[in-house]
């Protein structure tokens, strides 16, 4: 354990404040879209991610990567989503094993009603507590993390097979 780079006072800070950020600006978010809307921040997530496709439909392993969840979990909640109408699955043409998750109707509609008051806490939890000056260098830091925990990502064997989902 000698060779283990320890982190000094200011990386230790940095660290610990992205970590209670995150995840308290994770719960309030979710608390505000429960209160404001009938989506869950897990429904919000991956009706955007849905939502910003043209047609509003991912297979599900590209669903799952682009939120970041595992396959199985997103699958249970693509469910749950099914049950109450905001997303369907379809069946892949080019592979029987595949399926596409699709935005409803129902589901656009719940998004429409959500991100007003989901953007203005947005805005009023992160964006107007940062200077504007400050947002592009933090979102080439995001980025650049991104990048890296991306790299170490092991591919689903969809994404290497580049078919089921």
């Amino acid at each position: 354990m000698s060779d283990t780079r320890w982190l000094d006072e200011c990386e230790a800070r940095t660290w610990r404040a992205l970590q209670f950020m995150h995840l308290r600006l994770s719960a309030q978010l979710a608390r505000d879209l429960a209160e404001h809307s009938s989506l869950s921040y897990q429904d919000y997530v991956a009706l955007v991610a849905l939502t910003d496709q043209p047609d509003g439909r991912l297979r599900l392993f590209e669903l799952a990567h682009a939120i970041g969840w595992e396959k199985s979990r997103l699958s249970h909640h693509v469910s749950r989503m099914e049950e109450r109408g905001l997303v369907q699955k379809e069946k892949c043409d080019q592979d029987r094993r595949g399926a596409f998750v699709v935005v409803t109707e129902a589901g656009r509609e719940a998004i429409r009603e959500a991100a007003p008051s989901h953007v203005a806490a947005v805005r009023r939890l992160f964006l107007d507590a940062v200077p504007y000056d400050s947002l592009g260098e933090l979102a080439e830091i995001f980025e650049a993390v991104l990048t890296r925990v991306r790299a170490e990502e092991k591919p689903c064997p969809e994404q290497e097979a580049g078919s089921r989902g």
